[in-house]
């Protein structure tokens, strides 16, 4: 059951997540509420750390993590080609028909109202991503982490110059994690 219960939760993050990996984060935060014995939000927040060091698509490496948790290799399998499922059967569709849509002004309407769309979905996970790193709950007590919230934007801004937006993310992931460890974060 826990297999058929897998596939359906990433096959429905894989057909609805548009926009990249990063859209599948409402969905997994989704997935820690509604299973809490699967993965815990701290546990999501270290999926998505690794997911975002390790080669590949953060989404299918997110599905993979998320799936070995619950169920080893097998969930890991299963979470995977469920989530990339979706995006193939559309694909195929898409391809099929997308010659007759192309100069169609609704169509293209519709796709461009997406994008905002995506973007709220994206930011409110990344919002939630950051109240999760920045709050830390200890017996029914939030207590805000001032030096967690004073790296983020220290990460943020220095992600604002241009130069900088050229390094790869491991450098910061790197630096973070150094960072994390000094400070006692």
């Amino acid at each position: 059951m826990t297999y058929l219960l897998l596939a359906y939760e990433f096959f429905k993050a894989g057909l609805f997540a548009i926009g990249g990996g990063l859209a599948t984060l409402p969905y997994l935060m989704e997935m820690s509420r509604a299973h809490p014995d699967w993965f815990t939000l701290d546990q999501l927040m270290n999926m998505i750390a690794i997911s975002e060091s390790t080669p590949g698509p953060i989404g299918v490496n997110m599905a993979s993590f998320a799936g070995f948790h619950v169920a080893g290799i097998p969930g890991a399998i299963v979470a995977t080609f469920s989530l990339i499922l979706p995006s193939y059967l559309v694909i195929l569709i898409i391809v099929r028909i997308v010659d007759s849509f192309r100069d169609n002004r609704r169509v293209a309407g519709g796709l461009r109202g997406l994008h905002p769309a995506v973007t709220g979905l994206i930011a409110a996970a990344g919002f939630s991503v950051l109240w999760a790193s920045v709050v830390h709950t200890t017996d029914g007590v939030a207590q805000f982490q001032w030096l967690a919230f004073v790296l983020f934007l220290c990460f943020f801004t220095v992600q604002q110059f241009k130069p900088l937006q050229k390094l790869h993310p491991i450098l910061y992931i790197a630096v973070g994690a150094v960072l994390g460890v000094a400070l006692n974060l």
